[in-house]
């Protein structure tokens, strides 16, 4: 807009000195345009141009005002109307710019030819459109008609020789003129056809050239001169490393957003008696990429870790140190350690690690057979639930210490987890800003929860997606402090006749008391077309789990979506499934439970492991138990 102003000068609009040269002058334009008028006025000064009633001459207004415009921009598009803003009509009546496909970024070396793309908002000033000098100047055709529209720069050519000299040059150079040609195509006008007079000026960034730029004047118009060359120059060097530097910063906020990203969950878990919903926000441009993650991990026995947290600071290291946190926090929790001991192996790596940097982690385990949640808390925001009937708790869990900080003991306290209640896991970036608290912001967003809760009604839990939408539309507008993480789980629970649990013996009846187990809870449960499979299946397991065990095995089948049946012995070495031989006398267990189950697996537990398979069931309509059968 400042640019308006200067064309204003020139027609006799506005006086420059009263608006750049006195200072006390620039309270006195719009306020779009007062931020661009001090930056040019500090220019000046830089320049040596203001001094007393002295008058800026051509070349340092025009260079302050493309360095106020182009220098403060990280958006190649911005750059290029920042360009454009500067120099039409201030510099040239026109201007044609062909940038180069794909971009360079950085020290990349691109291969096979330049090519060059003409940019096709293009912007000319007309006279009757100084009636209103802060009105944007209207979009048009370039300044000469039939210009190509893609130029593949010829190695050897003139233009190759005008790109590789990197200086403005007037096109009535024979040299100059035939690049122009090669430029152009073979159906562009020339300029001095038209009666315009032309500069050509080569974008240069740090390593590579970004394109070229082709400045006209009209015939009416005084014809450029030596000192123009050096505008010119100074406003493609700007314009191009501007543009470079442009490409880099969206090149490291690209790679470093995919890095977080690709750390994070690429799919939520599906768990029996358990949904779950997240989202994630990167921080605002200013603040790049964060540490905030999440993670739903399924453990022996139906049950799941539900994982946030927040590594300080906003870069490139955070991001790395949120990763390794969480791959050591998987790690633990396949380890079936309770959640405060999790913490407390996560604070030691966080110390092996060697950083400075601290990270703040809510762990929380939820049973869905017992319906309890187990929550150990480092130093994190405490967790919401939302019950069924709509009222909105914070949850009274101790806060702990940051991991990383060393030589502190985390507490973990057991929950109801009622079904139809939904836990919210968030990071501090969704309730704390520059403008509230964290703890005003959590009592809004336990506000916002209980209002959400209403618009389905009682005994309705809103829908887990739309849940999470409605808690991130409590963000204010403008720019986050932060990234942010959210994690929400909704507790359907197993119900008590879907659970079916024994303990074995370790004596030779056990195989056929546990087939005779199963066949009872399947009749209960309709599942009768399941029986001679899961006979086989239990048969096979419990045989194995008894001969190497010392204390009685356990036997647990759950009806869900799935059957599924689970076998725990206290040793820790996990089964390993070989292709029989015809000759061997064993070795067929597993590799029946491979071929007739629809998934199955060993996991260590604390007390030993468990193995486990799954079979679909025959009708998903099929009615549920009614009774239990205690152990």
């Amino acid at each position: 807009m400042l640019e308006r102003y200067v064309s204003a000068r020139a027609h006799g609009a506005v006086s420059v000195p009263a608006v750049l040269h006195n200072p006390d002058a620039l309270q006195h334009l719009p306020a779009e345009v007062r931020p661009f008028g001090q930056a040019a006025h500090n220019v000046l000064r830089a320049l040596g141009a203001i001094d007393g009633e002295q008058e800026p001459d051509g070349m340092a207004l025009i260079v302050a005002s493309a360095t106020a415009r182009i220098a403060g921009e990280l958006d190649v598009d911005e750059i290029i109307h920042a360009l454009f803003d500067t120099a039409v009509p201030a510099f040239a009546d026109s201007l044609i710019l062909y940038l180069r496909e794909p971009m360079p970024i950085g020290d990349q070396r691109p291969t096979g030819p330049v090519v060059l793309r003409l940019w096709r908002e293009e912007r000319s000033w007309e006279e009757g459109d100084m009636q209103d000098f802060l009105a944007p100047p209207p979009i048009s055709e370039p300044g000469l008609p039939g210009v190509a529209e893609i130029c593949q720069v010829q190695p050897g050519s003139e233009l190759a020789g005008v790109l590789r000299a990197v200086r403005p040059a007037f096109t009535d150079v024979p040299a100059t003129h035939a690049a122009l040609h090669q430029l152009l195509g073979e159906g562009a006008a020339s300029p001095a056809a038209e009666g315009q007079r032309a500069i050509l000026a080569p974008l240069r960034g740090r390593r590579r050239v970004m394109g070229i730029a082709l400045f006209l004047r009209r015939s009416e118009r005084t014809s450029f001169e030596a000192d123009d060359l050096l505008i010119a120059g100074q406003l493609a060097t700007h314009s191009a490393l501007a543009i470079d530097k442009a490409l880099l910063y969206g090149n490291d906020a690209h790679v470093a957003n995919e890095l977080q990203r690709t750390m994070l969950p690429e799919t939520l878990p599906r768990t029996s008696g358990v949904r779950i919903a997240a989202r994630y926000l990167p921080a605002a441009e200013t603040a790049q990429v964060g540490g905030d993650w999440y993670d739903a991990i399924p453990l022996p026995g139906s049950r799941i870790a539900l994982v946030v947290g927040d590594v300080m600071g906003h870069s490139m290291a955070s991001a790395a140190i949120m990763g390794q946190l969480r791959t050591s926090l998987q790690t633990l929790a396949g380890l079936d350690l309770p959640p405060q001991e999790v913490l407390h192996h996560l604070d030691e790596q966080a110390q092996r690690l060697g950083t400075d940097r601290t990270a703040t982690c809510l762990y929380a385990v939820y049973d869905p057979v017992s319906h309890r949640l187990t929550i150990a808390n480092a130093g994190h925001p405490p967790p919401l639930l939302l019950h069924l009937g709509g009222r909105a708790e914070v949850l009274r869990v101790p806060s702990g210490a940051p991991i990383g900080v060393g030589g502190v003991d985390f507490e973990a306290v057991e929950l109801d987890a009622p079904a139809g209640a939904t836990l919210l896991l968030y990071t501090d970036g969704l309730v704390e800003s520059r403008l509230q608290d964290v703890w005003t912001g959590i009592e809004r967003l336990r506000e916002k929860l209980a209002m959400t809760a209403q618009l389905t009604g009682p005994g309705y839990p809103p829908p887990l997606e739309a849940l999470c939408d409605e808690v991130l539309d409590m963000l204010g507008p403008g720019d986050r402090d932060d990234d942010i993480a959210l994690l929400a789980a909704r507790f359907d629970g197993i119900a008590p006749q879907d659970v079916a649990y024994w303990f074995l013996d370790l004596d030779d009846t056990a195989p056929r008391r546990a087939r005779r187990l199963a066949r009872g809870a399947l009749t209960r449960w309709g599942l009768e077309a399941l029986t001679d499979r899961v006979e086989l299946l239990v048969s096979e397991i419990v045989t194995n789990a008894v001969r190497y065990a010392s204390r009685p095995v356990t036997l647990r089948l759950l009806r869900t979506d799935v059957l599924r049946c689970e076998v725990g012995d206290d040793v820790p070495q996990l089964p390993r499934m070989r292709q029989p031989r015809v000759l061997d006398g064993g070795g067929y267990g597993l590799y029946l439970v491979s071929e007739l189950a629809v998934r199955w697996g060993s996991t260590r537990l604390s007390t030993g492991k468990m193995v486990w398979f799954e079979c679909s069931l025959p009708d998903a309509s099929t009615p549920p138990g009614v009774t239990v059968e205690q152990p």
